[in-house]
């Protein structure tokens, strides 16, 4: 009976090793990309919230751009560009929700980084998308 529960502790004591051991993994996986760098380019974190963070400016640039252009009355397609700012929006959703997220001091979350990291470039080239339609 005392060998059993002998052998019990030790089972006991290596599960819970185990159990440490991918709990590290998966916290360790979590905070670094899988070998390729963040975003779509694999860049370097700094390298990649510097881009995301521009992507951001340029994301409610143009947003401020076609407010104005609208209240002016000087565009040729309004339509046109009312369906572009639409797109832009969202196209960068997830970029919107981090950024809300982060000012408010709440958890951005994995998946919601993953997300960013994903839609980051298309998000870019949605604003992008825009600037030539903003011409009168």
């Amino acid at each position: 009976m005392f060998k059993n529960k002998m052998m019990n502790v030790k089972s006991l004591i290596v599960l819970r090793s185990l159990a440490a051991l991918a709990i590290a993994a998966l916290i360790s996986g979590c905070a670094v990309p899988f070998f390729s760098g963040y975003g779509a380019n694999g860049q370097s974190r700094e390298d990649f919230e510097h881009h995301v963070e521009e992507v951001f400016k340029l994301q409610n640039r143009m947003t401020s751009e076609v407010m104005m252009m609208l209240e002016s009355d000087e565009v040729k397609k309004p339509e046109a560009l009312l369906q572009a700012e639409q797109h832009m929006q969202q196209i960068c959703a997830d970029l919107n929700e981090y950024v809300s997220r982060d000012i408010d001091g709440l958890s951005t979350g994995l998946f919601l980084r993953r997300r960013v990291e994903k839609s980051a470039i298309d998000c870019e080239q949605a604003a992008m998308a825009i600037k030539p339609l903003l011409k009168p």
